[in-house]
Order: structure tokens, then sequence, then C-alpha cells
């Protein structure tokens, strides 16, 4: 392992004076994708727990079938799928954005993770106290004060421990990324295994740069919720 770190430190985690690290492009994909996927799922969760069927019924529909298929095949789609039609590559704006692997992998995780997202966040606001929901009722809050106000506030908290879940399981899925020729960590391991044939060293170091941002992420959110959950925890006079 040390002729690998030896020979690909400046590749796996700094810069290299070509490109940038595959740990900066992993996180970046982890960031852009979840950041992404978190801003839209609030109104689709919304959305989701409407009694207005055209309005709950496309997001019941886009959540079943992004949950339903591989994020692998996800990609395959965005990335060589969706190029192949006529009308995106004679449409400039379309061609650049669907010819970059970097832009195709940050689509379909975010994609992926919001509807992941949108059915955690869903089943946080139908689990809202109903007493919350008639106090704000009682100060008489519209339905868009309410939910903006008690509702999304209080779910989002709930919602935290499962929410951490999936921001891990995105980190792990970004491995993935490296069918869109984007240098992720796996890309760059892959790359070392290739040039070294040291297949554990480089492997193993890939999951070492892993588990340490697993870790860190894992501490973050235990910070998180030690904040925005402490009003639930059982309190002993």
């Amino acid at each position: 392992m040390i002729d690998i770190i030896n020979q690909f430190w400046r590749a796996f985690l700094f810069w290299d004076g070509q490109r940038i690290s595959g740990l900066a492009v992993t996180l970046w994909l982890l960031v852009a994708s979840i950041g992404i996927g978190f801003v839209v799922s609030i109104p689709l969760a919304v959305a989701r727990v409407s009694k207005k069927r055209w309005l709950s019924t496309p997001v019941r529909i886009y959540t079943y079938v992004f949950r339903g298929t591989p994020l692998y095949v996800q990609l395959l789609l965005i990335y060589t799928g969706i190029y192949s039609l006529a009308f995106v590559r004679s449409h400039s704006l379309l061609d650049a954005f669907f010819r970059s692997g970097f832009h195709c992998a940050i689509l379909a995780f975010a994609l992926n993770t919001c509807a992941y997202t949108t059915e955690i966040f869903a089943g946080a606001i139908r689990s809202t106290s109903h007493g919350e929901v008639e106090a704000a009722r009682a100060y008489g809050m519209s339905w868009f004060t309410m939910y903006r106000r008690i509702v999304i506030p209080s779910a989002l908290r709930r919602a935290l421990p499962l929410y951490s879940n999936e921001v891990i399981l995105m980190l792990h899925a970004t491995t993935v990324a490296f069918t869109a020729t984007v240098p992720d960590i796996l890309k760059v391991a892959r790359d070392a295994n290739s040039a070294t044939y040291q297949s554990f060293n480089a492997f193993g170091l890939a999951a070492l740069l892993y588990l340490i941002v697993s870790f860190a992420l894992v501490a973050l959110f235990r910070r998180a919720e030690r904040h925005w959950l402490a009003y639930l925890a059982v309190r002993t006079h």
C-alpha cells in the first residue's frame, strides 16, 4: 500500500496539476446531489401527502420509478441513453450538458436521492402530531403559514435520523460514477490497480477513504440530532 500511496496520493487526495483529486470529486458529487435532492424533495413531499390525486399521483409515480430501478441503470440511461436521442444532440445546451459525464452523474444521483428523500419527508409529515396542527389552526394560521412554520420544520427534525442514512447510502452510491468516466475515488483506485496490479492495496485505500468520510458524516449528523432532537429526549429529574 505504501507504493500506491507514493504514486497516487495526489490523485486520491490533492490536486495533481492536471485534475482535481478523487476525494474532491466524490465529495462534490455527494454535496451537489443531496443539495439538489433536498431542496426539490420538500415541495414534492408536501405534494406527496396531498389529498388531491392530480397532485400526489405524479410524485408517487416518480418516487416509485426511481426507487424501483437500480441507480446504475438510471445513470446509464441518462449518460448514454438520453444523449443518443436526436433532439438532444441537435440542441446546443442539451448537447453540452449530456455530453458531460459529470453533469449526467449529478443529475442521476440527484433524481435518485430526491425520490428516497421525498418519501422520508412525506412519512415525517404524515406523522406530525395532530396537536401541533390544531394549535396552528387555533392561532389562525393559513395552510401555507402552518406548513412553513410548523409542519415542515417539525417533520425535518424528526426525519433527521432516516435522512442521515440516506446521505451515507448516497456516498456509497457515488461509486458508480466511474461508469460515466467521472474521476472519483473508485476511478482513481481502478487506475492505480491497472498501473500496479496491487488490487488489495488500491481498493483497500479507496475503502479506507470512504470509511473516513462515512465516519465524519455520521459524527456530523449525530451532533445535529443531539441539537435538533433534544426536545424529544426523555427528561429525568
